[in-house]
């Protein structure tokens, strides 16, 4: 795709990173944990996900980005919801502080 059709929105709609919605969402010791890897640069598919738990009648969530990138959506899952399951073992609630 050339510069020109970039910069003033040509080509296909998929090409162009938009927001993620979830592939795959989990619950993990309390926690739901979605993935929602995105189509980065190169067609590859970018490590990212939602933590989020009801706390004190309030939905907390914490997004998650990760360098890992994968060319199939099915590994960029399984690598999404590892990562959260990561954050969940490490960090507990901890993950919605400031």
């Amino acid at each position: 795709m050339s510069f020109w059709k970039k910069l003033f929105g040509g080509g296909h709609a998929e090409s162009v990173p938009g927001p993620a919605r979830a592939a795959k969402t989990i619950e993990y010791k309390g926690f739901s944990i979605s993935a929602t890897p995105y189509k980065a640069d190169g067609g590859q598919y970018q490590t990212s996900g939602i933590v989020s738990k009801e706390v004190g009648g309030e939905l907390k969530e914490h997004k998650f980005i990760r360098a890992d990138r994968f060319s199939g959506l099915d590994d960029a899952v399984e690598v999404s919801l590892s990562k959260g399951r990561q954050l969940v073992d490490q960090l507990g609630e901890r993950v919605f502080a400031s």
